[in-house]
């Protein structure tokens, strides 16, 4: 199946913050996020395993309380029902991997 990010609907998600969902399946989905400069994501945990590819900026991520400031080519991986968070350090896109798929995102 091809999925074109033209045809992904734009949710923001919080002010500066815009999520497509770009492609799902039975056990995954993957989703774009673009990021204004000073967003900040509040510490949350969910059932879904997260792994996250920042394709441009730079952010901080707190997994587990433990802060890392990432920019272009790192990831990260927040476990399944780990407490994480984020702030965008400056306007950012960053591409996410969820299993199984959030169905709120769907």
């Amino acid at each position: 199946m091809i999925y074109r990010n033209a045809d992904a609907t734009p949710v923001e998600m919080l002010p500066g913050l815009v999520r497509r969902t770009l492609a799902d399946g039975e056990s995954m989905m993957l989703c774009e996020f673009t990021f204004d400069a000073g967003v900040e994501v509040p510490n949350h945990s969910h059932p879904h395993e997260q792994v996250g590819y920042v394709v441009s900026g730079r952010l901080r991520m707190i997994i587990d309380g433990q802060s890392h400031d990432l920019g272009p080519g790192d990831s990260y991986h927040a476990p399944s029902n780990v407490p994480h968070g984020a702030l965008t350090l400056e306007p950012s896109v960053v591409v996410e991997v969820f299993s199984p798929p959030r169905e709120d995102y769907r």
